[in-house]
């Protein structure tokens, strides 16, 4: 029998038989020609495949997933909305993690998975026709199979938990179905999709898939993964952004036990940022870990700064402030809806505030690792934990100038991702070394790229600095006139082959609210320079510009003695579709309002005007999903204690509850540590923070106990969710530590200090 099996339908949902009794699903793309179907997957065992399912003989579902899972909760969602359409049997399903989908045509690279990225909230959305279309195609053919095996027409028999059942009770399960269901002709459109009312597995919750794994210890990372008896290889990498190599002693390295080889890394030139590697360095091969570390200590090397020195934050802060007081400096015009100077001119009360946010890391729980065997002029194998293994791909062909059919891309689940892992640097680091020449009796060794907790910080794609100064004007109805948000920062797109005037889509969303819900209403970008490598971080264009907007509608309320919910809830007026030019649109303010007053509500937010505490309430729209949070701190002597959290979110139809409920958790954690205590500092040209001891993540105090949330049941499409704890959570806290500052005290320096989201 042949390697694989060749399958004629193209752009369709497919099947074959298979080895051992299996049925095998797979999906086309509008990307993918014919898929083969990997023989392994016809038999017991099971290999990297494309996004198919196997019902075997023995019983079992074996579903792949195509999407990276970084901690997303994405292996098991996306393994449920197949499992529910064909009736599975959860307890019998086996997911596993899917490589790049990856072949030539006509030498140019087919990738037969579709889209396959996760973190920025895409996966659900884009899944949720194609893999309800794989399961659905399972269902027919084995209820097909049961009306022959039964003899009875198939609409008189029902799939339930991996068995068909008949009208009058007869049972038979998929795993005796498999194989004649392989032989029944493929229907000529595509089966009917499973009715809302008859779910049982899409909007329950369930557990990830890999937790007992992850709890025990037993799950490999990327960390853990190996190929043969790899080099372990670190770097020691180039403080100074654009710096160069002073000294470093290479023979002291060599004579380490266990050392193999010193080679020396350059950065390519021209390649655009996050897709080669960051800095000059010296790779220290050596058999293992410690001998390695010891290796790259020996080195001592030391480096001198670039011609443009990185400033520390303060120096970018005054350069923000001077912009914004320079009636000659020209930003990018976001967005420019009526007058905002003619309304001011008109208003009763004008109003400003201006806001400080630091450069932040990702500190993912696992650092950056990369596993490479390369065969000289056949084939290479790259494992990585990736956001997007497309991106990796690009990178491995264009520095080894393979063939598509000769690279092999292996994406096991990765420690975090938070967009860090949307970067492929430490990628073209291990391909670098790889590539490099190297002493024979280690040339075709794999190697392992491992990254420390410093190296980490030290190198980093990092959130942008930004300084934030808002205007609002105010009529005599208190209502909002005019509303000017200016923004400074350096972009995150600097480097990445985007137009200057297209800069700022990395800093701020045009439409983001309040767009839309003021007559007179503008946003502006103003350039900083620096020479940090910026990247994404937790939705940043929604989560920055979302703390300043959603903190100075606070302290407009405050200044206007009425009730933050009350004056959210006026502004977003009645219930109508506002426009909405990026992904998800429109933004239905009738479904922003809800989830203010169930987050408020939880809180019992009547306590507002009367508390000792300070209750603050922010919200925010991201991808087409709306969040609220409503946030109660108790003001101490020396700070505050977070006494309760809650989050309301409507991400229309739920695939997981269970799952929903942990991302909004952990994202809120960790949008309230960032903004208490973390914040990457520069001194001397070069970033200060070496590990978690000086970029520390809160203690248990001042954090609450808990995030109390509140899912909205919803039967409309589904949005994405992995980000959108993050952007309302820092400015309800802010809001809340206001509110507490402004009853105790009636001033603001304790609110701004901690509002600075350090």
């Amino acid at each position: 029998m042949s390697g694989e099996v060749r399958l004629s339908r193209r752009r369709f949902l497919k099947y074959a038989a298979g080895a051992a009794g299996a049925l095998v699903i797979g999906i086309g793309t509008a990307e993918a020609a014919d898929r083969p179907v990997p023989l392994a997957l016809l038999g017991d065992s099971w290999k990297p495949l494309g996004p198919y399912l196997r019902v075997a003989a023995d019983g079992r579902v074996f579903i792949g997933v195509r999407d990276p899972d970084n901690g997303e909760g994405t292996a098991t969602s996306l393994a449920r909305i197949i499992a529910e359409e064909m009736d599975a049997d959860w307890n019998q399903v086996v997911v596993e993690p899917l490589g790049l989908g990856l072949e030539a045509g006509n030498g140019e690279p087919k990738f037969t998975y579709g889209r396959q990225r996760s973190g920025d909230a895409t996966s659900i959305p884009a899944a949720w026709a194609d893999l309800r279309q794989a399961g659905a195609l399972a269902r027919w053919l084995l209820l097909q199979a049961a009306a022959r095996r039964l003899g009875v027409p198939a609409d008189q028999i029902r799939g339930e938990a991996g068995m068909a059942i008949a009208t009058d009770g007869r049972k038979v399960s998929y795993a005796d179905l498999a194989t004649t269901a392989a032989g029944i002709d493929a229907p000529s459109s595509a089966p009917p999709l499973k009715q809302p009312e008859r779910y049982r597995l899409v909007g329950q919750p369930a557990g990830d898939v890999d937790a007992r794994a992850v709890v025990t210890g037993t799950l490999a990372y990327a960390f853990d993964d190996t190929i043969g008896e790899p080099l372990v290889v670190v770097l020691a990498r180039c403080p100074y952004p654009g710096g160069t190599l002073d000294q470093a002693d290479r023979k002291a390295a060599s004579e380490v036990k266990g050392v193999r080889a010193v080679i020396d890394i350059t950065p390519e030139s021209g390649q655009a940022a996050g897709t080669a590697v960051q800095s000059p360095a010296l790779a220290v091969l050596a058999d293992d870990t410690w001998a390695a570390l010891s290796g790259r200590a020996a080195l001592k090397a030391t480096w001198k700064p670039g011609p443009n020195t990185e400033p520390p934050v303060g120096t970018l802060e005054q350069q923000a402030l001077d912009l914004f007081g320079n009636d000659e400096a020209a930003p990018s015009i976001v967005r420019n809806d009526g007058d905002v100077a003619a309304a001011r001119k008109k208003a009763a009360r004008s109003l400003e505030a201006t806001y400080f946010q630091p450069w932040v890391a990702h500190a993912t729980a696992e650092t950056p690792s990369c596993i490479v065997r390369l065969d000289p002029d056949t084939s290479i194998t790259v494992i990585a934990a990736t956001q997007s293994p497309r991106d990796v791909y690009t990178v491995v062909q264009r520095m080894t100038g393979f063939k598509p059919e000769q690279i092999d891309i292996r994406v096991p689940r990765g420690g975090g991702g938070f967009g860090r892992r949307l970067q492929s640097d430490y990628v073209a680091e291990a391909l670098a070394v790889a590539l490099a020449k190297k002493p024979d009796e280690i040339r075709n060794r794999p190697l392992k790229l491992l990254w420390t907790r410093a190296d980490d910080l030290a190198h980093d794609y990092y959130r942008p600095m930004a300084v934030h100064r808002l205007n609002a004007s105010i009529d005599r109805k208190k209502n909002i006139v005019g509303w000017h948000q200016r923004m400074a920062s350096p972009s995150a797109l600097v480097g990445r082959n985007t137009p200057d005037n297209r800069l700022w889509q990395s800093e701020v969303v045009p439409d983001a609210l309040p767009a839309g819900l003021v007559p007179n209403y503008r946003s502006d970008w103003y350039p900083l320079s620096s020479q940090l490598a910026r990247g994404d971080w937790r939705g940043s264009p929604h989560v920055t510009p979302t703390f300043a907007s959603e903190s100075f509608v606070d302290e407009i309320a405050h200044a206007l003695k009425l009730n933050p919910l009350d004056f959210r809830l006026s502004l977003l007026g009645e219930p109508r579709q506002l426009p909405y030019g990026a992904r998800g649109g429109p933004i239905d303010t009738a479904r922003m309002a809800n989830v203010l007053k169930l987050a408020a509500d939880k809180l019992d937010w009547s306590r507002w005007l009367r508390s000792e505490n300070g209750l603050g309430i922010a919200c925010a729209y991201v991808f087409g999903a709306y969040v609220a949070h409503a946030i109660e701190v108790a003001p101490r002597q020396d700070g505050i204690d977070i006494v309760r959290v809650v989050c309301a979110a409507d991400v229309g139809r739920v695939i997981n509850p269970l799952g929903l409920e942990a991302q909004l958790q952990g994202a809120t954690m960790d949008a309230l540590s960032t903004a208490l205590n973390l914040a990457i500092t520069v001194k001397d040209g070069k970033v200060q923070q070496t590990g978690l001891r000086d970029y520390a993540l809160s203690p248990t105090q001042p954090m609450p106990n808990e995030v109390e949330t509140v899912i909205v049941p919803s039967t409309a499409s589904p949005a994405g969710a992995s980000v959108i704890g993050v952007p309302s959570a820092a400015p309800a806290l802010a809001n809340a530590v206001f509110r507490a500052t402004a009853v105790r005290v009636r001033r603001l320096p304790l609110l701004r200090e901690l509002a600075r989201l350090r």
